[in-house]
C-alpha cells in the first residue's frame, strides 16, 4: 500500500505498513465486506438484450451470483424464483412460450437487471466450417437487393466468437451479442444462416434467431465432446496431448516465431521493396526488362516455374476521362496466397490469404485520365502461386469496365522455401465443442444447421462415423434426443474430369448421404451449386432454400412437401442392365434440360468403371453399358465436380450423388 500524496495513515494502517503483522492484516480484512457476499447476479452472453427464446418448449434462464443467494425473475406477468448452489449457479425454467414479443425480463438478486427487446420464436444453431461462416458481405455483389432490403427486426443473429478449450467445457462464451437485421448489420450474418432464416420467416412469420457458431477450416472432430471422442482413439489421444497448456503455449510461440522469421527474411530479400533504390510500385520505376505473363494464371505453368516467394506484377491501363473523379473498384479474382495492390504508386489494399475475393474500392481521387499503373505484389507460401482462373479481373467506375485480363509484366522479387507449417489449435479434437458449443447447451433451440465436411475429405469413410457421433453427442448434451439436424452436402468443386475416376469428395458426399439413416435428419443436395475454382461458392441463397425445405419437413412437420431430390434406394440386375429405385421422386424423375441422363458409370466384378447409358422408366432409372456384361456397381455423379449431372425430380431438386456399393 502506497501512502505518497495522502494524509498520515491511521494507526492500524501504520502498523500494517511498517510491521506487516499478519494478525492485524487478518483483523482488517474481516472488517471489509466479503467478495462473495457482495457478488452480483451475472448472466451468460446469450441471455441479453435482443435475444430470441425458443417457442413451445421449456426455456432455461441461468446465471451466477453468490452461493446461497435468492434470485427472482419476472417475465410476461409471472414471477420465478431460484437459489444459487454452492457453485454460485442458478437456473430457472420458464414454461413453454408462444411466439411473440417484444418483452422485458427483470432479474433481482443483490442487484437489479433488465433484459430488453426479447422475442419468442424459433432458434437455430448454425455451425460447421467456412461455408457456414461466410458472411453476407462476401456475397453482397451477388445479392445486392437482399442486402438493401434487409430490414427485419424479427430475424436476429448471435455470433459466437472463436474460442477453443481443451481442459473441459466452458460455462460461458468469450463474447457475442444479439443483432437485428439491417442492411449494415446483415453484412456480418452467416449468408447461409440469413437466407435460411429469411426463407422460414417468409413462410411462418415467426421470429427466428440464428446462433452462428462456425469456424473456417474446422474438422468435425473439433466439435465433438470428450465423451464422444472416446469412440475415436486417435482423436482422443490428440485431445489428451493438447490438455497440456504449456505445450500449447510453447508450440504457438514457436510457430509464430517461425512465421515472423519467414516473412521478415522474405521482406528483406525482396528486391521490389526498393532497398535504397526506386521501389517497383513507383510510377517512376523503369520496368522495360520485365517479362510478360497471361493473367489469370499460375506462374508455375508459365515462365517462372514452381517457385515460392514474392512475384511482382504490373499493368498499364488507359482510363478514359469519363471514369475519372468517381469512386472505382478494382477486382482481381482471388490470388494465391496474399497480395498488396498499388495504383499509380499509392497503396490501394491488401488481402492476407487466398480465399477472399479481391474487391478493392478506390477513392475518386486515385485514377487519372490516360495511363494508370496497377502493381500487385503477390506472396506465395507454398504450392502454385498466381491468379485464379475464371474469375473477374477488371476495373470499374460509373458503370464502365476495363478488362484487366491478358498480358501483365512480372518480375521475381524473392524466392523462399515453402512457409513453415503451424499447429492450428482450433482444429484439434474437442476444442471447439468445449469453447463454442458447451456454453450454448442450456439454451433451448429448434434445431441444428450444419455445413461442414471439406476438412474431412482426406478420410471420407470415417466421416459417416464422425457425423453420426456428432449428431448423437449434441442431442445428448442438449437433452433433446430428437433434435432436428439439417446439413448441407458438399457441392461440386475442382476441375472437371472427362473419365470416371476416384474422388475423395465423392466418397465424403456418400458418407453424408448414408448419415440420413439417423432419424430426424435431412440433407440438402448442392451438387449443382458449386464453383470449380472456389471452395466458397457464392450461391448461398439456393443452398439455404434447400436447407429450409428440409427443415420444413423434419422440424416443422410439413410431412407432405417434397424436401429433397431423389435419393438412391436399391438396385436390381437383369442381364447387362441395372434398375435403380429412389425415394424422394416427388412428381416424377426428369433429366434436367432434356436429353439423355449423364454422369452414370457402371462396373463389373473388375471394378473398372465406364460411362453408362441411363434412361428413366417411371420412377426408376435403368443403367447399362455394352462394355459390362453383368453390372456389379453403379455410380452417379461420382467425381469432385460431376459437371452435367442431370437427374432431378420435377420439383427441381437434384439427385444426390451415390454408389450402389455396400
Amino acid at each position: 500500500m502506497d501512502y505518497k500524496g495522502t494524509k498520515e495513515p491511521t494507526t492500524t494502517g501504520y502498523f500494517l505498513r511498517h510491521t506487516g503483522l499478519l494478525l492485524l492484516a487478518t483483523t482488517c480484512s474481516l472488517l471489509l465486506p466479503s467478495p462473495q457476499a457482495a457478488a452480483q447476479i451475472r448472466l451468460p452472453k446469450l441471455i441479453s438484450d435482443g435475444m430470441i427464446l425458443q417457442r413451445d418448449a421449456k426455456v432455461n434462464i441461468w446465471g451466477w451470483a453468490a452461493a446461497g443467494e435468492a434470485v427472482t425473475v419476472k417475465f410476461s406477468g409471472q414471477t420465478y424464483r431460484a437459489t444459487t448452489g454452492h457453485d454460485g449457479k442458478w437456473t430457472i425454467a420458464l414454461p413453454a412460450l408462444k411466439a411473440g414479443g417484444p418483452y422485458e425480463m427483470n432479474l433481482d438478486a443483490s442487484n437489479h437487471l433488465i433484459i430488453k427487446d426479447i422475442l419468442v420464436g424459433n432458434v437455430w444453431v448454425c455451425s460447421g466450417q467456412s461455408n457456414m461462416e461466410t458472411p453476407m458481405s462476401r456475397v453482397r455483389d451477388r445479392y445486392p437487393d437482399a442486402v438493401a432490403q434487409a430490414n427485419n427486426p424479427m430475424i436476429r443473429q448471435f455470433n459466437v466468437d472463436l474460442r477453443y478449450a481443451f481442459n473441459g467445457p466452458k460455462a460461458d462464451l468469450a463474447g457475442g451479442r444479439w443483432v437485428t437485421t439491417t442492411p449494415q448489420n446483415v453484412l456480418a450474418f452467416s449468408a447461409v444462416g440469413y437466407f435460411f432464416a429469411k426463407t422460414l420467416f417468409e413462410k411462418y412469420h415467426v421470429p427466428i434467431g440464428i446462433i452462428k457458431s462456425a469456424v473456417g477450416g474446422s474438422p468435425a472432430e473439433a466439435w465433438l465432446s470428450a465423451d464422444a471422442l472416446k469412440a475415436f482413439p486417435a482423436y482422443q489421444q490428440a485431445a489428451e496431448k493438447v490438455k497440456d497448456s504449456t505445450y500449447v503455449a510453447r508450440t504457438i510461440a514457436q510457430d509464430q516465431a517461425a512465421s515472423r522469421m519467414w516473412y521478415t527474411n522474405l521482406r528483406q530479400q525482396d528486391q521490389g521493396e526498393g532497398k535504397g533504390t526506386t521501389p517497383w510500385y513507383a510510377t517512376s520505376y523503369n520496368a522495360a526488362d520485365w517479362k510478360t505473363m497471361k493473367i489469370p494464371g499460375y506462374w508455375a505453368d508459365q515462365g517462372l516455374g514452381p517457385v515460392n516467394g514474392v512475384v511482382w506484377f504490373r499493368k498499364e491501363v488507359e482510363v478514359p476521362a469519363s471514369m475519372v473523379g468517381k469512386p472505382a473498384r478494382l477486382e482481381l479474382g482471388t490470388i494465391v496466397d496474399s497480395d498488396s495492390v498499388y495504383i499509380n504508386g499509392q497503396f490501394a489494399g491488401t488481402t492476407g490469404y487466398q480465399y477472399p475475393p479481391r474487391k478493392y474500392d478506390l477513392p475518386a481521387t486515385l485514377l487519372k485520365p490516360g495511363r494508370n499503373l496497377i502493381v500487385v505484389r503477390v506472396i506465395n507460401n507454398s504450392g502454385k502461386g498466381g491468379f485464379t482462373l475464371d474469375k473477374q479481373y477488371r476495373l470499374t467506375a460509373d458503370g464502365q469496365t476495363l478488362d484487366l485480363r491478358g498480358d501483365w509484366q512480372y518480375k521475381l522479387g524473392a524466392t523462399a522455401q515453402p512457409a513453415p507449417g503451424s499447429t492450428t489449435f482450433q482444429y484439434q479434437p474437442g476444442g471447439l465443442f468445449n469453447g463454442m458449443i458447451a456454453p450454448l447447451l442450456p439454451y433451448s433451440i429448434k434445431g441444428i444447421l450444419w455445413y461442414q465436411g471439406e476438412s474431412n475429405t482426406s478420410k471420407p469413410e470415417e466421416y459417416q462415423q464422425l457425423l453420426t457421433a456428432l449428431i448423437a453427442d449434441w442431442r445428448t448434451h442438449w437433452k433433446q434426443p430428437k433434435l432436428p439436424f439439417i446439413y448441407a452436402q458438399l457441392p461440386n468443386f475442382m476441375a472437371v474430369k472427362e473419365q470416371p475416376s476416384e474422388s475423395e469428395w465423392a466418397r465424403l458426399r456418400e458418407s453424408q448421404r448414408r448419415t440420413l439413416a439417423v432419424p430426424n435428419t435431412a440433407m440438402s443436395v448442392n451438387i449443382d451449386l458449386g464453383e470449380w475454382n472456389d471452395i466458397h461458392p457464392l450461391a448461398k441463397e439456393d443452398v439455404a432454400k434447400r436447407l429450409a425445405l428440409a427443415a420444413e419437413k423434419v422440424a416443422y412437420g410439413e410431412s407432405k412437401i417434397v424436401s429433397s431430390g431423389p435419393l438412391y434406394q436399391s438396385m436390381q440386375v437383369a442381364g447387362n442392365k441395372a434398375t435403380l429405385t429412389f425415394t424422394n421422386t416427388g412428381s416424377g424423375l426428369v433429366a434436367k434440360g432434356g436429353g439423355p441422363l449423364k454422369r452414370f458409370a457402371v462396373a463389373g466384378a473388375d471394378n473398372k468403371f465406364v460411362w453408362a447409358n441411363a434412361r428413366i422408366e417411371g420412377n426408376k432409372v435403368v443403367v447399362w453399358s455394352e462394355q459390362v456384361a453383368t453390372p456389379v456397381t453403379v455410380r452417379y455423379a461420382w467425381a469432385d465436380n460431376p459437371e452435367g449431372a442431370n437427374l432431378y425430380n420435377k420439383e427441381g431438386l437434384p439427385a444426390s450423388p451415390f454408389t450402389t456399393a455396400k
